[in-house]
């Protein structure tokens, strides 16, 4: 059993946490005041559980302003899933899991998605790697053009030669290398919306990407698994001067709504 199998089986023994996540599940997005008034839970005791689910990256965090908002980050139950029960009784459990999520799709709406990474780089490099368009086809296969001013197009533009953005926006914040907030999506469809936050902390850098407004559970399975693609991909290339092995477009981009 891996160190981080350890950590989230650890994480969900207490039926505290537990709680927290199904609060979230409920919810998404919640502040510690929020998860204390709804499960009658005092603050200190929430930030112990919550600190807990952190670190076994089954919760991610997101400042806004005064406030930290808590996301339910399903990657590390969805492993699980595959390696400790999905091969034990996979025809049984897919089945109800398609139950299952054709009832939760009539429910779901607008989720969002939060993915964290930590990057041994500088904030600057980390900035540069997200908008420059020849650092962005090396990892992610497409490039990233635009001028970055706020209100400006930008295009993710396929690298074939044919020149074809496959994803488009405006860009609608730009604070480097700090914060940076771009419409999201393809050229006929919906826009969603992409935060990358930038945060120094010594010589690690930690990016927050969060992707809000999703519309469909297929949309949010595919950011789901397009976005770790990517960032560890984007990570690899800052800490070891080269990209890992190509991804997959199905796999690498978390292109919503197209």
């Amino acid at each position: 059993m891996s160190g981080n199998d350890d950590a989230v089986f650890r994480a969900l023994a207490d039926p505290n946490r537990r709680h927290l996540l199904d609060a979230l599940h409920e919810r998404n997005g919640q502040t510690l005041g929020e998860l204390c008034a709804g499960l009658a839970m005092a603050r200190q005791s929430a930030t112990q559980h919550l600190d807990v689910l952190v670190a076994a990256n089954l919760i991610s965090t997101v400042r806004r302003g005064r406030e930290r908002l808590h996301y339910l980050n399903p990657v590390p139950l969805h492993e699980m899933q595959e390696r400790w029960i999905d091969k034990f009784e996979r025809p049984r459990l897919r089945t109800l899991r398609g139950v299952k999520r054709r009832a939760e799709e009539r429910e779901m709406s607008e989720p969002t998605f939060v993915y964290v990474t930590y990057i041994a780089s500088t904030a600057e490099r980390v900035w540069e790697a997200l908008t420059d368009a020849d650092l962005t086809a090396e990892y992610w296969g497409h490039s990233n053009v635009s001028d970055w001013a706020v209100g400006s197009r930008w295009e993710h533009r396929r690298t074939d030669g044919s020149d074809v953005a496959d994803v488009v926006g405006a860009v609608l914040e730009a604070d480097p290398p700090r914060r940076l907030v771009l419409s999201f999506g393809p050229p006929d469809g919906a826009a969603t919306r992409v935060t990358f936050d930038v945060h120094q902390h010594g010589r690690i850098v930690q990016l927050t990407v969060t992707h809000e407004d999703i519309p469909t559970p297929d949309d949010f399975a595919a950011a789901a698994h397009g976005w770790p693609a990517v960032l560890a991909n984007l990570k690899s290339l800052l800490e070891t001067g080269s990209a890992l092995p190509e991804i997959p477009w199905e796999v690498g981009n978390p292109r919503v709504g197209g």
